[in-house]
């Protein structure tokens, strides 16, 4: 534990070394006009939701000079081929001030896909087509330059025809170079996705490489580890792609797609295991006779970086750990009482920024999202990916 936490203050250390250059670098938010200096991509997820909660994120709080994408959140499909649009989606300043900065805004289409997933043996309906039309013209009427699809998950042989069914008719209706086209997938990869053979149609990939923890495990993993710590008891929780490093060999080096054409995800949010006293430790509530599914369920809360993990870090009677494997920090409580919260913070956060980029030499980074590390005066988080974003030479 000792040997832990001196890891932790040299970590502090070095990120603070490291981040000093952008003290003169935050980019003011609004209509002012700005250019980035990324040669890769740093792609936002952004949800209408944020505008909401408290502190508010909207359009007017985003950085647009540390983003070269943005996805807006929200639409996703019904089952009839139509876009279901939430009330409060629309929001015409968050186009006007990106494209002002240079910045590209992609519709997340999210969730799971009902009209466009036949049933064992058949092929996709005549819904595709309406389905593609409707998103042409949503996309088209709003303004937007492209589109991003988060199906999750495709696993059938039908799905993957599906998969690739969709992006070649969405290239189709969205051309290059007006339009960009992406995809969100899992760290393992999967044969559903036909990697391969839809990598002519997009731009790039991005690997959702997060939620190895949470409320399904029944053990306190960590949320996104760098590198795969291999004392891990329970492997299977988040196995294969466990890991940045596994993750890039899976799709690039197994799966053969550019490394150009992945974005590297990193959460800006962690779990608080409320009944977990280590790094591994089973979660006590699967002692009770009334729990019956294995997992952790309820006593896993899901907790965003700038409004409740940030004023935790070796305060209010938490103590930061680094995981010397992983590379990625946790929270265990200062009494010894139940208590564990796996995150990543601005030095893992930068760390996994300029692994991804720099040294392994993917196209970019991207969060899971924008809004979760504000506090309502900055974001920590941001700043660092911003800054492992730029060209080290």
């Amino acid at each position: 534990m000792k040997t832990l936490k001196c890891l932790a203050m040299a970590s502090a250390l070095l990120a603070g070394l490291l981040l000093a250059p952008l003290a003169k670098a935050q980019t003011a938010s609004g209509d002012t006009a700005t250019v980035n200096k990324l040669s890769k991509r740093l792609v936002g997820d952004y949800g209408y939701w944020s505008k909401y909660q408290t502190p508010s994120y909207s359009s007017a709080q985003i950085p647009y000079g540390m983003l070269t994408h943005i996805n807006h959140a929200g639409v996703s499909l019904n089952p009839d081929g139509s876009l279901f649009v939430p009330p409060g989606f629309l929001e015409p300043a968050l186009l006007r001030k990106a494209h002002k900065a240079g910045v590209k805004v992609l519709l997340l289409l999210g969730g799971d896909f009902p009209a466009l997933e036949p049933a064992p043996g058949e092929t996709a309906t005549g819904l595709m087509d309406y389905a593609v039309g409707n998103l042409w013209t949503f996309i088209t009427e709003n303004g937007y330059d492209g589109i991003d699809i988060d199906w999750e998950y495709p696993a059938t042989n039908e799905d993957r025809k599906t998969f690739f069914d969709l992006m070649s008719d969405l290239r189709g209706a969205f051309p290059r170079p007006t339009y960009t086209l992406s995809a969100d997938v899992p760290p393992w990869g999967g044969a559903a996705y036909d990697l391969r053979g839809v990598e002519p149609l997009i731009d790039y990939y991005n690997i959702m490489m997060y939620d190895c923890a949470g409320p399904w495990t029944d053990d306190a993993q960590l949320n996104s580890p760098i590198f795969w710590d291999y004392h891990d008891p329970q492997p299977y929780e988040c196995e294969p792609g466990g890991s940045a490093q596994q993750a890039i060999q899976i799709f690039a080096d197994s799966s053969k797609v550019s490394r150009d054409k992945l974005n590297m995800g990193t959460p800006y949010y962690g779990y608080f295991y409320l009944n977990v006293h280590q790094l591994f430790g089973l979660c006590t509530n699967l002692d009770s006779p009334a729990d019956t599914n294995d997992s952790c369920d309820w006593s896993v809360l899901t907790e965003n970086y700038g409004t409740f993990i940030k004023q935790r870090i070796d305060q209010l009677g938490w103590r930061t750990y680094i995981d010397p494997i992983a590379m990625v920090p946790y929270m265990l409580r200062t009494d010894g009482e139940a208590g564990f919260i796996t995150y990543d913070d601005v030095w893992s956060t930068y760390y996994r920024t300029w692994y991804s980029d720099w040294d392994q030499g993917l196209g970019g980074t991207f969060m899971w999202s924008l809004d979760a590390d504000y506090d309502g005066h900055s974001q920590d988080l941001l700043d660092a990916e911003y800054a492992g974003s730029l060209n080290p030479n």
